[in-house]
């Protein structure tokens, strides 16, 4: 996916990194999804572009009749979206306007990602920061068809 945003640009540009940030089943919850996702963890992360960043999910009392969530994801990749702006970096998610706003203020450059007909990150009354929009066939040309529940 990030190959097909960066052949999109505008800009020329090439791809030094890729994060991907989600969250990390517990193996005392549920082992095999958790052995699937460190299996998926350690296939992305043999491009050494590539960096993984996993937070443990959190399992509330109600488990599982009640699902477990993401914690922390958020944070970690507001945070980093700062921090990387700074060293020249990219990364996404729906929460991240006010890192958004931070990159902008300190005169670095942002773009966002979105999927076609969705809406987009954008500054209040502009239409920054500039969207690459993706659609089916983006998804399809990228869709990782393994099964990582097999050893």
């Amino acid at each position: 996916m990030a190959r097909r945003i960066v052949s999109g640009r505008r800009l020329e540009g090439e791809l030094a990194a890729v994060r991907v940030y989600r969250g990390r089943p517990s193996p005392d919850h549920q082992p095999a999804a958790a052995r699937a996702s460190d299996r998926q963890a350690d296939r992305w992360a043999r491009d050494p572009r590539v960096a993984v960043v996993r937070r443990q999910l959190r399992y509330p009392k109600a488990w599982p009749a009640e699902p477990a969530q993401e914690k922390g994801i958020d944070v970690a990749l507001a945070v980093d979206l700062v921090r990387l702006a700074c060293e020249g970096g990219t990364c996404r998610d729906t929460d991240l306007v006010p890192a958004l706003e931070t990159v902008r203020d300190l005169g670095l450059h942002v773009e966002v990602a979105s999927w076609k007909g969705t809406s987009r990150l954008r500054f209040p009354g502009s239409q920054l920061p500039w969207c690459h929009y993706l659609d089916a066939d983006d998804y399809v040309a990228c869709r990782d068809y393994t099964d990582y529940t097999t050893a």
